[in-house]
């Protein structure tokens, strides 16, 4: 039973400590982050089992992660205020052709990610040549051009 408390505790700390990074962080790894994460991983492997190397041990621990995982979904779906806190919401970047600078810096991204987001789904070249941009949640940055009508 002691597995499954670990588990469950390291799965809770792991999900604020990465909803507390930033959703940038998310979308982009760098070799800093992808190292990060392996010294990560390893440590949470000391807390997940402790002394017991088990295969029992493991799959327990392996299970709980999973249930613990599909139920956050489930109270996620019932509730849109937990799912807010877990997930976060969109933050609109650039709003009719104006840049929002200080969601900008709270977001910890730069005007260079926009424009390059511009350029990679649609072709722009000119932050004036931009209705909105978000940044979504999964870290991803939606542009969506004006029209040129």
């Amino acid at each position: 039973m002691d597995s499954v408390f670990r588990a469950v505790a390291v799965y809770l700390v792991l999900l604020v400590v990465t909803r507390l990074s930033g959703r940038r962080t998310m979308a982009e790894v760098t070799a800093f982050d992808f190292l990060l994460l392996l010294i990560i991983a390893e440590t949470t492997d000391q807390a997940l089992l402790g002394d017991d190397f088990s295969v029992t041990n493991g799959l327990i621990v392996i299970v709980t992660l999973a249930a613990v995982d599909v139920g956050l979904s489930y109270v996620k779906s019932w509730s849109p205020r937990l799912a807010l806190v877990i997930d976060g919401a969109p933050s609109v970047l650039v709003s009719d052709g104006v840049v929002d600078w200080a969601t900008l810096r709270r977001a910890r991204v730069d005007i260079g990610d926009v424009l390059e987001s511009a350029r990679d789904k649609h072709g722009l070249k000119r932050l004036d040549q931009i209705d909105c941009a978000v940044l979504e949640v999964g870290g991803g940055i939606s542009i969506i051009p004006k029209d040129d009508r």
